[in-house]
């Protein structure tokens, strides 16, 4: 190595690097080992563990830091498990993070995440616990839907960590067993792009969805199984993958928001109209729950899903667009379930009552559901900006395997 460069060399180099904590997206943080002027120059490495000695592969190079992948383990922590699928490793599929790892020790390091994030994004020291969720033993087999990519060859697989690459598998242990009965990898799908199998364990059902040829004969609803009832959720429209998540989410955003019969209550990203409808029982026809959602598939679903519920109303648009012109309507609670991207700022003025808001008040809590902890902690902290307070913080393993984490944060308002 040059030490002028302070780094290593080129793409394909092995270090010897001292591995520290795990930071958001499945890594490392590490520094070289005995590498003259390397001190400061970071390495963020796969397939490690905090307080390791590992060799490893650098794989992408940059002026101010490199990516590599652990291949020899020197010194190992006692959270370090064999990797029950073959392909989690150095090159291998990049679906996974953390199968190295035993699940308690994944649920330290995603809590330990959250808490940097807050940290550092939000200005905010909280101590995390992620939840195991109901009924969890391995941490495989939960996955409800999944996606393979289709090579020239017609062959599916699954892609390589930050690359098109596609590796070829004959299974993924995560899937559920309903995915995994499709046998998506030991087909032929000649001049397919993609193969989406996406299914509904409460009912069984299967849905295939192939790009760039035509789709295997199949309703292009499923029905999706949650807090004591079904749910239609059309072909493409947002659903947790894991199958016990809905409910777990449900009830902690009912727990949290503490909604009271008479109320109204705002369901901002609504997708099918899951949390509307937990809304809607709390509230009672003495209540009024709305609903917005951008997505016009998922609205037709919320739509249908809550038909049967009059004061509920659902509005197919942008949230921010909508509450700017119907207003807040004197909503009670709130609850945001919205995509990784996070909360618009519009939005948060509009819900904070420092936007150009026609209608009453604003909430006296609001619910914050995400999957991904620095678009959370960035969103705190500008609800932070203007007064509001992180009043509780749940987190939910929903993604086992993976560095994803599910967050339900309880907002309130200044005094």
């Amino acid at each position: 190595m040059d030490p002028k460069r302070a780094g290593p060399a080129a793409v394909g180099d092995v270090l010897k690097l001292a591995v520290g904590e795990a930071v958001h997206g499945g890594w490392c943080v590490a520094r070289p080992v005995g590498e003259p002027g390397a001190s400061e120059f970071v390495v963020f490495v796969r397939h490690a563990l905090p307080a390791e000695q590992v060799r490893a592969v650098v794989t992408q190079r940059t002026a101010r830091f490199a990516r590599a992948d652990a291949v020899e383990i020197l010194s190992a922590s006692p959270d370090r498990v064999h990797p029950p699928c073959p392909y989690a490793k150095p090159g291998g599929c990049g679906g996974c993070d953390w199968q190295h790892a035993s699940l308690a020790a994944q649920r330290d390091i995603k809590a330990h995440i959250v808490e940097q994030q807050l940290r550092r994004i939000a200005g905010i020291a909280r101590d995390v616990t992620v939840e195991p969720l109901p009924g969890e033993s391995d941490g495989l087999g939960w996955r409800t839907r999944v996606r393979f990519a289709v090579g020239a060859d017609g062959r599916a697989g699954l892609r390589r960590h930050r690359s098109h690459q596609i590796i070829a598998v004959t299974d993924c242990l995560i899937a559920h067993p309903l995915v995994r009965e499709a046998a998506v990898t030991r087909r032929t799908w000649r001049g397919a792009r993609s193969v989406e199998v996406a299914v509904a364990p409460g009912t069984g059902q299967r849905l295939v969805t192939v790009s760039g040829a035509a789709s295997e004969p199949s309703t292009r609803d499923l029905t999706q199984w949650a807090v004591g009832r079904g749910w239609r959720v059309g072909d493409g429209v947002f659903w947790q993958v894991h199958p016990q998540a809905a409910d777990a989410l449900v009830a902690a955003v009912l727990a949290g928001l503490g909604p009271r019969p008479g109320e109204t209550a705002l369901d901002l990203f609504c997708g099918a109209g899951l949390f509307a409808g937990a809304l809607a029982e709390a509230v009672g026809p003495g209540g009024t729950v709305i609903g917005i959602e951008s997505d016009s598939a998922a609205a037709a679903d919320a739509r249908h899903n809550l038909r049967s519920a009059s004061w509920v109303r659902v509005y197919q648009g942008d949230a921010a667009e909508v509450i700017g012109r119907i207003g807040l309507r004197g909503a009670a609670v709130a609850v945001l379930d919205p995509p990784r991207a996070g909360v618009p700022a519009t939005l948060v003025d509009l819900l904070c009552g420092t936007g150009p808001v026609p209608g009453q008040g604003r909430p006296r809590r609001i619910g914050y559901v995400s999957c991904d902890p620095a678009t959370l902690a960035r969103d705190i902290g500008a609800f932070g900006v203007r007064g509001w307070r992180l009043d509780e913080l749940r987190a939910f393993d929903a993604f086992p395997m993976t560095h994803h984490v599910e967050c339900v944060a309880m907002l309130t308002p200044p005094a």
